[in-house]
């Protein structure tokens, strides 16, 4: 089963960085945080261009107005705070000031999924991916390294409009590098494969590579498709592999109620049926603990994989 290397710095960490080096190109970059310009990586940016770094203090619904206010006067807004804090506290103000005017505002959630790990339930967000694609217009992203997290952030960039982007709190495995490629709406086939696909997102790739190599022993094989856009979907990708591989699993750090299993799932009852399973936390509140440890026991481990794969095949 293949191994990989465990990164140096964060996704929260690649994404200030690549706001930065595009406020180096362009003046109406703005970078936005509610006591959390540091936490989303934004202290260089801050340090050469202090009048373009706004901290509003712990108030992330003043973040979201003030936001909406510098997007509609012509800057191109990058914010952040926790996940839970976006996704929730001032989802209203997302969505009444940025996503229904459609505003040019890109908002990160750190720490989202569980990789807030020990500081437990109230700032874990595995719910985050779901609530966010209810939003019209909105893209939802979860990039899987550094490497993808900068190609996505400098896409997103380009693209006017709202969107959401989840990053972790830790240092995540490295899968990509600056080859990646990404476009809204459009899936990343990682490695093909015959008997059944795995449709994963961030962290669980690399988990998903690795289940690919356990069947592989066993004589399956397993396409693994790389669904770092959860909104727009990849609707063609999804129908493909329904249709070549004949049954599906989803992966995600999340909750299965709403996010990419759920979104898979829509595309799956209405146009082609096939066995499914959805891999993900179940309809709990989850503990605190350390991030890795966290997904396997919810469910997310390499074995917990296999065994979904196994399901949906006897299903076929």
């Amino acid at each position: 089963m293949r191994q990989f290397e465990r990164e140096k710095k964060s996704t929260r960490d690649a994404y200030g960085n690549a706001v930065h080096e595009l406020a180096k190109q362009d003046p109406t970059v703005i970078g936005i945080g509610a006591d959390t310009t540091n936490n989303i990586g934004l202290k260089g940016m801050a340090k050469e261009f202090p009048d373009r770094v706004i901290n509003v203090g712990i108030a992330e619904q003043n973040m979201m107005g003030t936001a909406a206010g510098l997007a509609a006067t012509g800057f191109k807004v990058f914010g952040g705070s926790f996940g839970p804090f976006v996704a929730m506290r001032s989802l209203e103000q997302f969505r009444t000031f940025i996503a229904y005017p459609h505003l040019n505002v890109k908002m990160a959630g750190g720490m989202g999924g569980l990789s807030a790990a020990n500081e437990g339930v109230t700032h874990q967000c595995p719910e985050d991916m779901a609530i966010m694609r209810t939003i019209p217009g909105n893209i939802v992203v979860y990039p899987a390294d550094m490497a993808s997290c900068d190609v996505i952030v400098k896409k997103l960039s380009t693209i006017p409009g709202p969107a959401y982007i989840r990053l972790g709190k830790f240092p995540f495995l490295k899968v990509f590098d600056e080859n990646y490629t990404f476009e809204p709406g459009k899936a990343n086939l990682l490695e093909d494969g015959t008997d059944l696909t795995l449709i994963a997102c961030g962290t669980t790739i690399t988990r998903c590579l690795q289940a690919k190599d356990v069947l592989a022993e066993e004589g399956i094989s397993a396409r693994v498709l790389d669904m770092s856009c959860i909104k727009p979907l990849d609707e063609n990708a999804v129908l493909a592999a329904a249709k070549e591989t004949g049954a599906i699993v989803t992966v995600e750090e999340g909750t299965i109620l709403g996010g990419l299993g759920s979104a898979v799932a829509e595309v799956l009852v209405e146009q082609a049926l096939v066995p499914m399973q959805r891999v993900g936390v179940r309809d709990v509140f989850t503990e605190s603990g350390d991030h890795d440890p966290l997904m396997d026991k919810y469910g997310l481990s390499v074995a917990d994989i296999v065994s979904a794969a196994k399901a949906v095949l006897a299903r076929k």
